[in-house]
């Protein structure tokens, strides 16, 4: 049997989202305590999220969230990141209080961004080891949460993913 890489590009791409998202389930969290949501986007669900991307973009006069919209849509899969709450008790005075007890209300705690940015940080260096492409992007991410995509994260930032013969996420106007 042949197999060209035109007919199995799709199956692979959603495998390497696949290897992403256990990526950053397992980056190192705060304390052990693993407070990160992750979940995958694909087919009609990335024209949804395009479509909640470009109608904030329009609303709130922001181009770039209007060509993010439209960016995404080259996209064969979108990882999701995203965490809940939860103070770590550290004391370690990052989100601009001395301690825990006295940060404002609504203020994250500092080690719960951190743990996402880890798991970003994970699921990218796969990403680049699987050779495919990719992007960080906190507007498809804030789209995806004000959809309620990932229930009970208070931010989410958006990967999404492709592979061609450039990357389509790069070089935009």
């Amino acid at each position: 049997m042949i197999y060209n890489e035109r007919d199995t590009r799709h199956q692979q791409v959603i495998e390497a989202a696949k290897q992403m998202m256990t990526a950053a389930r397992t980056a190192p969290k705060a304390k052990g305590c693993d407070i990160i949501e992750v979940a995958l986007v694909t087919e009609e669900d990335i024209t949804a999220l395009s479509n909640a991307l470009r109608a904030i973009g329009e609303e709130r006069n922001r181009a770039g969230m209007i060509r993010d919209a439209q960016n995404i849509l080259a996209a064969e899969a979108i990882l999701l990141i995203g965490s809940r709450k939860l103070a770590m008790g550290l004391n370690c005075a990052y989100c601009g209080a001395a301690t825990c007890e006295e940060r404002a209300p609504g203020v994250p705690c500092s080690m719960n961004t951190i743990d996402v940015g880890i798991a970003i940080g994970s699921a990218c260096a796969t990403a680049a080891d699987l050779r495919v492409d990719t992007r960080v992007m906190y507007s498809a991410g804030y789209a995806a949460n004000q959809l309620g995509w990932l229930p009970g994260c208070d931010y989410i930032i958006a990967i999404p993913v492709s592979a061609g013969s450039k990357n389509p996420f790069f070089d935009r106007k």
